[in-house]
């Protein structure tokens, strides 16, 4: 058996797998590793990206770049130009992101699911009753980073983006065993809501980008902030910010979770089921015939 092997073996092991990645001081530990992730020495890059490799199945071979300045430079990474194909269909919403699909599908009123039996309402992870109201009874999907994917996203459609909600909170790790134990673990993860409207007829749809443990910031290239635990606010930023399907939003400063929610008329895309894994640009929702 191999030291990764091994790792990974101890890392399955839910009890254990909880207690190391929530069960320790999350907010000192996630700020200290945005302070260590960008230590510019080879020593320390080369040791951090290694280790990284034995904990994961990361793959730089479809890097923008070959060298990189820091550990955050490698989690931040961009992509060859054409790595990522856009579906250009109309009334295809694409995946914004690298990702594993977790809990998907119809919206029970304004309620949706984390993990089984394990509900939470839009308003709370919203923050806003009012924004809540738009998606009831459309659909959803969310999509889990893991650490070792690209952790940069990007628009799902032509669009606009008119207000970022950023809403502070705890940094709870959002992999499915903490899903599966921790209750309304999204509403309680620090987060940004992105408030969009497609230009194919103006419906709304929200992408909300949810940190974690280790996770130092959320960079958006149209809020010319870093979001991050010692952001002070203000907490709604205005926008109109245009972007084509496919465009970069910005990026996770490590990996987490990006829920996407659709209004009334959307649903998703073929194939689209919990645990499948998806690449910026595939198909997630589209709208449903009339």
């Amino acid at each position: 058996m191999t030291v990764r092997d091994l790792l990974a073996r101890i890392a399955l092991q839910e009890d254990i797998n909880f207690l190391l990645t929530n069960r320790v001081p999350r907010q000192l530990l996630t700020r200290f590793m945005g302070w260590f992730s960008r230590i510019e020495h080879p020593l320390v890059r080369d040791a951090s990206i290694a280790a990284w490799k034995l904990f994961s199945d990361l793959e730089l071979s479809d890097a923008r770049h070959a060298g990189f300045r820091s550990l955050h430079d490698c989690f931040t990474r961009e992509l060859k130009a054409g790595a990522r194909p856009v579906d250009p269909r109309a009334g295809v919403l694409t995946s914004p992101c690298d990702g594993i699909v977790g809990a998907c599908g119809d919206i029970d009123g304004v309620e949706v699911v984390q993990a089984k039996g394990f509900p939470y309402t839009l308003a709370d992870l919203l923050g806003d009753g009012a924004a809540a109201e738009s998606y009831r009874g459309g659909c959803y999907a969310t999509l889990r980073i893991t650490s070792s994917m690209y952790h940069r996203f990007h628009s799902p459609a032509d669009a606009v983006v008119r207000e970022v909600n950023y809403i502070s909170g705890d940094t709870w790790n959002v992999n499915p065993i903490a899903l599966r134990r921790v209750e309304r673990l999204f509403c309680r993860n620090e987060r940004a809501a992105i408030e969009m409207s497609l230009d194919d007829g103006g419906q709304p749809i929200m992408l909300v980008a949810v940190a974690a443990i280790l996770v130092a910031g959320i960079r958006l290239h149209f809020a010319d902030v870093l979001l991050h635990l010692r952001y002070r606010g203000p907490n709604r930023i205005a926008c109109a910010a245009r972007l084509a399907k496919g465009e970069e939003m910005g990026w996770f400063e490590h990996g987490s979770t990006i829920i996407v929610f659709a209004p009334r008329g959307f649903r998703l895309s073929e194939a689209i089921g919990e645990g499948v894994r998806l690449r910026v640009g595939e198909p997630l929702l589209r709208a449903a015939l009339p």
